[in-house]
């Protein structure tokens, strides 16, 4: 008999694994199996200090990029390509790309709004106060902590990700900025 139970037993420790990463993947899920839950309502301020929220960006696609003003590459790289593919699509392209501050202490609504005019002008800036930024990090899964530096000064550890939104507000999936900016605005159109 104890021959037969130390047999059983990674077999019943494998169904229980099994078992723990469906019910995992469930709850990650919405309503479709291909659907990660990713994204949802947020409140935010705008560059132009005007109170925004996730229903503002509904009835069109939308790109969602987190990141920080004093980030010395990903972030004003990402950016910029996000800003070509949007040129791309053309002046009268009903699209937005949200630049999602992981800095709100040092990222007000007025630093934001120098920072993205270097931006596509349909490059907006997010902020708030903390409590929001956290519950819109948590929303969008993004991965963010800060890394001390020297003099007081810090970094960011942030998830590099460009969301797209599609027009009900639901993850589309991570869209591709690195390639040509061509065809990353011809997959965008499919969700105009």
């Amino acid at each position: 008999m104890p021959n037969k139970t130390r047999h059983l037993l990674p077999a019943l420790l494998v169904a229980i694994s099994v078992a723990a990463i469906g019910f995992a993947t469930l709850l990650m899920m919405r309503g479709t199996p291909t659907r990660p839950l990713i994204g949802g309502p947020f409140r935010l301020v705008a560059q132009d200090g005007r109170t925004v929220t996730d229903k503002d960006f509904l009835g069109a696609p939308f790109l969602v990029f987190f990141g920080y003003t004093h980030c010395p590459d990903v972030c004003p790289t990402t950016l910029f390509q996000v800003s070509e593919v949007l040129r791309a699509l053309g002046p009268n392209a009903n699209v937005k790309a949200l630049f999602i501050t992981v800095d709100p202490e040092r990222d007000t609504p007025a630093v934001l709004k120098e920072y993205v005019s270097s931006f596509d002008s349909r490059v907006i800036g997010l902020s708030g106060d903390r409590p929001s930024i956290d519950a819109a990090e948590r929303a969008y899964r993004v991965y963010a902590k800060k890394a001390p530096g020297q003099n007081g000064e810090y970094t960011y550890d942030h998830t590099a990700l460009v969301y797209l939104m599609d027009k009900t507000g639901s993850f589309a999936g991570a869209f591709n900025v690195e390639g040509k900016p061509d065809e990353a605005a011809a997959q965008l159109r499919r969700f105009m």
